[in-house]
């Protein structure tokens, strides 16, 4: 008989992940399954604590509100970046895609928000911040070895590799 699983197993993971109007934002779908430790926090909360008590190869679809995803939206998190100190070379343009640096030189994930004269306004929210998420999950293994590196985003990557849906976000 396959035990339930509890927090501080380490398992693995098929998942879809959907907003609300069911537009798929990732998948491990043609992918290696998601390794992770469950209750670590490497994942948000939401989906870490829906393999709770579930078993290898069972499935289910859970709905996970923004506090229990990666946040509400706040919109104090937009931030003016002086026009100067962007590469002439970057293309600007409402809604690219661009990381900065948080003051310990760590990677943020930012958006074009609004181009002006003189600034760039940055929304470092994360793409996800507000919105409600359907995971389709599949337990694919239990019972393994935790990854020997994991930069805290669940994907057992090198930092600059990271990029899980699912993932809390490299820590580097």
């Amino acid at each position: 008989m396959t035990e339930a699983i509890k927090s501080g197993d380490t398992i693995a993971v098929d998942y879809t992940g959907k907003l609300e109007n069911g537009e798929v934002f990732d998948t491990s779908e043609g992918k290696t399954p998601l390794v992770f430790t469950v209750g670590s926090g490497m994942l948000i909360k939401g989906f870490d604590e829906a393999v709770i008590d579930m078993k290898k190869g069972e499935s289910k679809t859970v709905t996970i509100p923004p506090e229990m995803g990666y946040g509400v939206r706040n919109e104090d998190a937009i931030v003016d970046v002086p026009k100067m100190h962007i590469p002439d070379e970057i293309p600007l343009t409402v809604g690219l895609e661009l990381q900065l640096q948080d003051p310990n030189g760590n990677p943020v994930p930012a958006t074009v928000a609004e181009i002006t004269d003189e600034v760039v306004k940055m929304d470092v929210n994360h793409f996800l911040a507000g919105e409600t998420l359907v995971f389709d999950i599949t337990i694919a293994d239990t019972g393994l070895t935790p990854p020997a590196h994991d930069c805290g985003c669940g994907c057992g990557t090198e930092p600059q590799d990271c990029g899980s849906g699912c993932g809390g976000g490299c820590d580097h």
